[in-house]
This record gives C-alpha cells, sequence and structure tokens, in this order.
C-alpha cells in the first residue's frame, strides 16, 4: 500500500456508498474550469494519435504566460512525477527534506537509495521554517526539497530566508527543489517566488502544477522550471516519453487562459481561509496556521476526522506525517455553503456552541 494522501473519493466510495463532501483534497474550490473541460473533451477526438512528447505548444504557452523561456521548461504527469525524476536524474547521496512535509520527497528519494535527513519543524515554533535550517545545509547534500507554503502546515517561508537558503544551497553545491504549487494562493504569490531568481542560480529547480489552481488533478499535469541545461535533458531522460497525455496538454493550454477563473479563486479563498480559521478557533482547534487553500490544525478530539466520515465528510487526518501526531488535520478551504456545513459537523462532534 502507498502512503495514504488525502483526495481518496473510491475509498470513501467503496466504504460508506456514497459521494462525499471532500476537505482532504486542497484544490481550488470552483472545481474545473469550463474552458479546460471543453479543451480536453475536445482532445479526446486525437486520442487516435501520440501526444507530443516534447509538449511543445504547452511549453509555449507556459512560457508566454510566465515569462520563462520553453527550453528551461520539463512538463511532466503532475508535480510528483517530476520529483521522482528528479531523484533518478540526480541520485543524489544525501538529501534534506522538513519534517513534517510532503511525503513523495522522501518517498522518490528513497527510491534510488539515497540517505535523507529530515529538519524537524517545531510545534513550539509554530511549525515555521527558521534561520535553524540554514546550519543543516551542510556540503555532500545533492538535494534539498522545500514546499512554499509548506504543506501541511501551510506555513510560507519569508522571501528573505528563502534567499538565504538559496545561497546556502549553491555554497555547498545543493540544488534547491522548490516546490511552488501553492504559491498562486499566496496573498503575494511573486513574493513568495523564487522565479526572479532562476537565471542567476543554476542550481535552483521550481516546480508548480496545474492540479491546486486549476482543480484537475484527474488529468495530471505539471512542470518543472530550471536554468541548468544539462539538467533538464536529464529530467526529460528521466521520464517516459509520452508522460503527457493529449487531453491533459490541451487542457494545460486551455487553463492558462482562464486568467478571470484564478481572479475568482484567489478571492474567494481568501475570504473563505478567514471565515474557516474562526470557525475553527471558536470551535477549540488549536496551533492553526494557512497561507494558500487549506488551513492546518490540531483537533481537541483525536478522532474527529474518523467521526467526520458518516457525516459525509473528507478531512485529512495528518497523523502519518513525518513529526505529527493525532489530532493534527488538514482541511481545504472550500465554497461557503460547503464551509458552513464543515464547521458545524466539526462543532458537534467537538461538543462547543454554535457560532
Amino acid at each position: 500500500m502507498q502512503h495514504q494522501h488525502g483526495g481518496d473519493v473510491e475509498g470513501y466510495l467503496r466504504r460508506f456508498g456514497r459521494e462525499p463532501l471532500d476537505f482532504s483534497a486542497n484544490i481550488s474550490p470552483l472545481g474545473l474550469p469550463e474552458g479546460v473541460r471543453r479543451a480536453a473533451a475536445e482532445a479526446l477526438g486525437r486520442a487516435d494519435e501520440y501526444p507530443d512528447p516534447q509538449c511543445r505548444r504547452l511549453r509555449e504557452a507556459i512560457a508566454g504566460k510566465t515569462g520563462l523561456r520553453p527550453g528551461q521548461l520539463v512538463c511532466g504527469c503532475g508535480a510528483a512525477d517530476l520529483i521522482y525524476r528528479l531523484a533518478l536524474a540526480r541520485r543524489p547521496a544525501r538529501a534534506l527534506v522538513t519534517a513534517p512535509g510532503f511525503f513523495e520527497y522522501e518517498a522518490a528519494l528513497g527510491t534510488v537509495g539515497c540517505e535523507t535527513a529530515f529538519f524537524e519543524l517545531r510545534a513550539q515554533e509554530n511549525f515555521e521554517l527558521t534561520g535553524r535550517f540554514l546550519q543543516a545545509i551542510t556540503p555532500g547534500l545533492g538535494l534539498v526539497f522545500l514546499c512554499q507554503p509548506n504543506n501541511p502546515t501551510g506555513r510560507a517561508i519569508p522571501r528573505p530566508l528563502l534567499l538565504e537558503i538559496l545561497e546556502a544551497c549553491r555554497a555547498a553545491g545543493a540544488v534547491l527543489v522548490l516546490d511552488e504549487c501553492f504559491v498562486p494562493f499566496l496573498d503575494d504569490p511573486a513574493a513568495g517566488s523564487l522565479q526572479d531568481r532562476l537565471e542567476a542560480y543554476p542550481n535552483l529547480v521550481l516546480l508548480r502544477a496545474f492540479t491546486k489552481l486549476y482543480a484537475m488533478p484527474g488529468l495530471r499535469l505539471g512542470y518543472a522550471a530550471t536554468a541548468d541545461a544539462a539538467l533538464a535533458r536529464d529530467l526529460i531522460a528521466a521520464g517516459q516519453p509520452w508522460a503527457v497525455s493529449g487531453p491533459a496538454q490541451a487542457a494545460g493550454i486551455a487553463a492558462l487562459r482562464e486568467d478571470d477563473y484564478v481572479k475568482k479563486a484567489r478571492a474567494l479563498v481568501r475570504a473563505e481561509r478567514a471565515f474557516l480559521l474562526e470557525g475553527l478557533r471558536a470551535a477549540g482547534a488549536a496551533e492553526l496556521g494557512g497561507e494558500a487553500n487549506y488551513l492546518f490544525f490540531r483537533s481537541p478530539d483525536p478522532a474527529l476526522c474518523e467521526k467526520l466520515l458518516p457525516r459525509g465528510i473528507l478531512l485529512r487526518d495528518c497523523a502519518n506525517y513525518r513529526g505529527l501526531g493525532p489530532g493534527y488535520c488538514r482541511a481545504a478551504v472550500r465554497t461557503h455553503p460547503e464551509n458552513v456545513r464543515f464547521l458545524a459537523a466539526v462543532q458537534e462532534i467537538l461538543g462547543n456552541r454554535e457560532i
């Protein structure tokens, strides 16, 4: 069995026989944009052809949207695909990740026999990445993985510290892999990204995915950006040639045109995040944090996630994250009616008065 992530709707269906309200998968609450749906459906008409293994039109569209160059981009079957390709392409002897952090960094490194060092994020520091991390960046590290903001804790790394980490990685001879899949949901995405440092730091790799912002996890599409041409070639060689399907490529190109959708999604997340934060705090949750489209918290009832299931709600139980334990949860930010229903169920379970 693989490590359990959020979004296991099929597992819920098999257990309860009905569709859940899924707060365990942190994707855009607006759902798949209609223009993206149409593009993917139309692409099925060419399913009797191989998709472009170089993703040329898609890379050109990403470049046109981001200001990057097509040659700096490697597309894959979601960001997770590219995480595994990075491990295979670099085959580091040692690597550094945070604990807690996205499990697939550790899992990918394990496939190549890498010795993984874990930097502990402390509850007494609100699970924030601090300057202590700089001391962990030592010569001999091949890869350093960071998520901006961190998954599941939702804490963003301040830009000054990010720049110090980037420079420390260069000095140590390490490649910094910055997972920016949630950056578009930050209040200031430009400040949270290191895209403006890509040219000056060939040891920097950025990861982005269409999954979260455009609510298309089922289509599997992401990309890596690097100024290191040799590393880009190695990433391509580390994957199968047709990793990105024709419908996924078409969907990605269409998604990049969805400017109004993105504005609406960001505004909705900002407003509803504050609503959820207030409601969870009133219900007795502690150690709350979240600067993207999800909230991290500790429930006074460690069985909250399990007790929500019969009520039709999936919540991400974070007990299986390294460095966490029972009671830690992650909730996606969804639409207002859905958030109201979620908070009502949480209040009922925790025995708090109605908000």
